[in-house]
């Protein structure tokens, strides 16, 4: 909860009598907002709630991906860019909140002539007129712009109808946009959402996949860029890291008039007590388009690296990249992700004093027929493993093979999979849709190679390592990568070649560590080891090892 502050306060009592319309008219000359009070009905309740000494504020909803700017930092960005020499005349924050930064622009920018501010929770918007109406009462000289603030969706505001006023000023586009992904805002049910549209373009499996889900934050940047990005002015957002490795990506592609891009790192933890890699993206409008973007520390200004675009390839650190660009090409191998089934608690075994037992704790007996064991990412820790801790259920060779007739001649299997059917019933990925009960997915010729070199797909290391069979062949499940291959001394060679020094020095070079999911087949796929094992031959390892 927040009270109203005694200058507003004193003001609204001292003016009580006035009615709906003559109000707006004060509040406009008092604070710059534009109907302050958008409906007759709003202002009534709010004189009945100061009569009764209630508050109009209350706290936000969890669906809007609430992480709000605190003031010391909005006002040390304004000011950071008022260094830069920013002095803009019109200024939009999308998704504004408690309009942290719009209070702190009106502080630091004294061009400022216009503001926009758009909001979905009302309450919030309550919070910043007050908050203006304070600071104008209370600093009655101060530059007092034309504010208008509207409640509405982000995702269907007409912005059109702001950038038909500004006309050629110089423009700035400001704020903190949600981090949240629209995966996490479906869980929630929230209606908080753009349109439902595949708008990164990602294909076929990879948008069902994972590849569709986006970051609420990049869809607004990205809204914000295509249609203000031939004004002349300047771009500041707080986003998630991985949103502005999304941006620098995609620029290649989308080309936009943008330069001078610089991302700003801030302590995330500190400022919104969010355990999320966070910066402040900064660029300018209106110029020759730009591929790369250079990171410093906010709190210092101490350059760290540059990250984007060299001779056609994607790079986490630029400098470092040019040391090792020969060994990107593309893999000899193809790198595949491991075994999808979204039914943990049934399928995910440990054998106990000859009995199978599941994560309910039901322990029972099954043929051999269709078990293997296999590896999780927690599991690749080491140089190589041959034993496993957990086993599956392995109901198909390949993707679409009919589960039913393999079922029949195995009875306890099928008794047991039939007596957990609801669990599969209840998987919601729709690449199980028209696919046979039991169905997995990530399964093929390839799963059952009896070598692997494979890697974690959701932890930062990098080290490959090596599993082999025991008496039967080890699965991998699908947060892990790997390749595959017929004998030892092939898999062995390969996974030399992936450890070393050179070739880790390359990966770290374009990986983002900041990233969800660091690790990717696009990443793997680069690593060109035919070229590693010609650049490297001389400092390579004896050929007794690869017999070790």
């Amino acid at each position: 909860m927040r009270d109203i502050g005694f200058k507003a306060l004193s003001f609204f009592q001292k003016n009580k009598k006035t009615d709906f319309q003559e109000m707006n008219k004060l509040l406009k000359e008092q604070s710059g907002i534009v109907n302050f009070f958008e409906k007759e009905d709003d202002f009534i309740q709010f004189k009945q709630n100061i009569e009764m000494s209630q508050s109009m504020i209350c706290e936000p909803n969890i669906e809007y991906g609430d992480f709000q700017t605190n003031r010391k930092l909005s006002l040390s960005i304004t000011e950071y860019l008022s260094s830069k020499n920013l002095n803009p005349q019109v200024l939009i924050e999308p998704a504004c909140g408690k309009g942290s930064f719009i209070l702190s622009a009106i502080q630091t920018f004294t061009s400022l002539q216009q503001v926009f501010g758009i909001e979905i929770q009302k309450s919030y918007l309550w919070e910043l007129k007050f908050e203006l109406l304070e600071y104008f009462l209370k600093n009655p000289t101060a530059n007092k712009p034309e504010i208008h603030l509207f409640h509405c969706n982000i995702f269907v505001f007409d912005f059109q109808q702001i950038k038909n006023q500004i006309n050629g000023r110089k423009l700035l586009i400001i704020g903190n946009p949600p981090w949240v992904t629209n995966s996490t805002l479906s869980i929630l049910n929230s209606k908080n959402l753009p349109t439902k549209t595949n708008f990164k373009q990602a294909k076929g499996i990879e948008a069902i996949t994972g590849k569709g889900n986006f970051d609420i934050g990049e869809y607004i940047s990205l809204k914000m860029l295509d249609l203000f990005a031939n004004e002349i002015g300047n771009f500041a957002f707080l986003i998630k890291n991985s949103v502005i490795k999304n941006i620098i990506y995609e620029q290649k592609r989308n080309k936009y008039p943008i330069s001078n891009i610089e991302k700003y790192a801030i302590n995330a933890k500190k400022e919104f007590g969010a355990a999320v890699d966070a910066s402040l993206f900064v660029c300018k409008f209106n110029s020759t388009a730009e591929f790369t973007a250079t990171e410093f520390d906010f709190y210092t200004s101490k350059p760290h690296l540059t990250l984007g675009w060299v001779n056609n390839k994607f790079a986490s650190d630029i400098e470092k990249y040019k040391k090792y660009q020969e060994f990107d090409g593309v893999c000899p191998f193809e790198w595949r992700q491991g075994i999808k089934h979204d039914c943990a608690k049934v399928m995910e075994l440990e054998r106990r004093d000859g009995h199978f037992v599941n994560a309910l704790n039901e322990e029972f007996e099954l043929e051999e027929d269709l078990i293997y064991g296999i590896l999780k990412s927690s599991d690749l820790k080491g140089d190589r493993i041959n034993i496993p801790r957990k086993y599956t259920i392995v109901t198909q060779q390949k993707i679409g093979q009919p589960t039913e007739d393999i079922l029949e001649r195995l009875p306890k299997t099928k008794a047991y999979l039939y007596r957990h059917k609801e669990y599969f019933l209840r998987r919601k990925s729709s690449i199980y849709n028209g696919k046979p009960m039991f169905s997995i997915f990530g399964v093929g010729d390839y799963s059952f190679k009896p070598y692997k070199v494979a890697i974690s797909g959701l932890y930062k290391q990098t080290k490959f390592t090596l599993v082999e069979p025991n008496g039967t062949v080890l699965l991998l499940d699908d947060t892990c990568y790997f390749i595959g291959f017929e004998n030892f001394a092939d898999a062995k060679a390969a996974q030399l070649l992936l450890n070393k020094p050179e070739t880790q020095a390359f990966i770290k070079s374009f990986m983002f560590m900041d990233a969800k999911r660091a690790i990717t087949k696009d990443l793997l796929m680069r690593i060109d080891l035919d070229k590693i094992s010609q650049v490297t031959s001389q400092t390579s390892p004896p050929a007794n090892l690869l017999q070790s």
